[in-house]
């Protein structure tokens, strides 16, 4: 596409998404329960757009269609199960923490309720790692698309995503971005319904066959839907992602946004339909890119698919990419506020000074954004993938230990220890099961950094290693429930 109309489409998409950020606000004098939960306010429906569109970032784009080129059938399965169970899992358990803890607003408030301070400063760090790392991976991803689509210099459209934003959710908080979210989720809809439609408008059966097909470029399988052999990587993944999820603050906010305890339950619950399909049809598309002979980006498989086709279609993907950004963006910046007021500072820090320490989180995301080597270690998509994972294994064990507190007979000694021994349990695996090409402690410690599976090739396993997160899950769950019954609460 002409680069000129990129910029101008750019222009005129962030200036639309800006002004209802700024048209939602509450004005000036916002209360700081307002502004970081507008609680109360949100019915079912509203709830259901507003998780779908600040879950469904730009990297659904991207995403799907890796994992699928990759793997196989399991792959594209779980990962797009992956996408949903978050919200299933926040339709049951959200609502009861919710009825705990009426004036919430994070998993770490709950956390602080019920295990005390040192649970919630660790549950904020966590929290504050996974959704930094999702902010510069979503920078990466639309500054990635931008190229992919016009040609355009990546670093601009990422500081202007991240100017647009930020101004609107530092002026507006959670009010802003829920306003953002309802229009984005339609865009976002009606936008991928029109373009799959295109799409799949053709021929059909010669998608399907591309997607059975094997990719001619490898010797073993690799992104065909006819590959049943990847389940390990599949349920990995929607182990991992689930974990994670629970602590993207953006979610927890939500809950207590919701106008009562039914509206978040059927918010959630709708919002799972809707993510569901749509990552699915993604994958899908990953392995059809596989299946016609493989490309040299698979991390931009989806975009190869596009390439020859009109104006038009190009300009509704720009038009889309951004829609995604910044509904996930904007969510981030605002729980990165609500983590840094109330789980950190533990309150001793006001709102204002939150905002200027999430506002100066953006240019080190992006700066990180555009790929630079530090001491070393180079900061690319695979580096992402690689901060990704490391924050899921430590989400994996720790979700279990929090989410058992809703049980009266989980201590916080309990929880607490059951925590560091989802760790421990991981190290425990790696003494087991010793990855070769490391020696002494750093074999046992492996899985805690990069629970990957590295021998096996992508399609024979996938790249997620499902025993570690398994073993964090349970060892976690196990020494929770016995560590409550040795050390109860007084």
């Amino acid at each position: 596409m002409n680069e000129f109309i990129a910029y101008l489409l750019l222009a005129a998409t962030l200036i639309f998404f800006g002004y209802i950020g700024f048209k939602s606000s509450l004005g000036d004098g916002i209360s700081s329960d307002d502004y970081l939960s507008a609680r109360g306010t949100q019915s079912s429906t509203q709830v259901a757009l507003t998780l779908f569109a600040s879950g469904m970032g730009v990297w659904i784009l991207f995403g799907p269609s890796e994992v699928a080129y990759y793997g196989g059938f399991w792959d594209v399965f779980g990962y797009a199960l992956s996408a949903s169970t978050p919200f299933l899992l926040l339709a049951y358990v959200g609502p009861r923490i919710r009825e705990e803890l009426p004036d919430g607003v994070t998993l770490a408030d709950y956390a602080k309720s019920r295990t005390g301070r040192p649970m919630q400063l660790y549950i904020g760090i966590i929290s504050i790692l996974y959704m930094f790392t999702f902010l510069f991976a979503e920078f990466t991803a639309i500054g990635k698309a931008m190229e992919a689509l016009s040609g355009m210099d990546p670093l601009i459209p990422m500081v202007a995503v991240g100017l647009v934003t930020a101004s609107y959710t530092a002026y507006g908080g959670l009010p802003a971005s829920l306003g953002t979210d309802k229009v984005q989720a339609w865009v976002i809809i009606t936008l991928i319904l029109s373009l799959l439609l295109f799409i799949f408008g053709g021929d059909i059966s010669s998608l399907w066959v591309d997607a059975k097909a094997y990719g001619p470029s490898d010797d073993w399988s690799i992104g065909s839907m006819s590959y049943m052999g990847s389940f390990e990587s599949g349920l990995a993944l929607v182990l991992a992602i689930t974990a994670a999820e629970m602590f993207s603050q953006g979610n927890w906010q939500r809950v207590w946004s919701s106008e009562d305890e039914k509206a978040a339950k059927n918010g959630a619950l709708l919002a799972a339909l809707l993510v569901f399909p749509l990552v699915f049809v993604m994958g899908v598309m990953g392995t059809v890119a596989a299946g016609q002979g493989g490309v040299p980006d698979p991390s931009a498989a989806f975009f190869y698919l596009i390439q020859d086709t009109n104006e038009i279609f190009i300009a509704t993907f720009i038009i889309l990419a951004i829609a995604l950004v910044c509904s996930s963006v904007d969510t981030l910046q605002n729980a990165i506020v609500a983590s840094v007021s109330r789980d950190i500072s533990d309150g001793n820090l006001d709102v204002n000074q939150a905002k200027i320490i999430t506002i100066a989180m953006i240019p080190i995301a992006i700066y990180l954004a555009t790929g630079p080597t530090i001491a070393g270690f180079t900061f690319n998509a695979w580096s992402v993938f690689g901060i990704f994972l490391f924050a899921d294994i430590i989400a994996a064990a720790t979700v279990a230990p929090i989410l058992l507190t809703l049980w009266s007979k989980i201590s916080s000694k309990g929880a607490f220890i059951g925590a560091i021994s989802g760790i421990l349990s991981i190290i425990v695996y790696g003494f087991i099961d010793s990855p070769s090409g490391y020696e002494g402690a750093s074999q046992y410690f492996r899985y805690v950094i990069y629970p990957t599976i590295e021998s096996v090739p992508a399609s024979q396993g996938g790249l997620t290693n499902l025993w570690p997160f398994a073993s964090a899950l349970i060892g976690s769950s196990v020494v929770t429930v016995l560590s409550s019954y040795a050390f109860p609460d007084e």
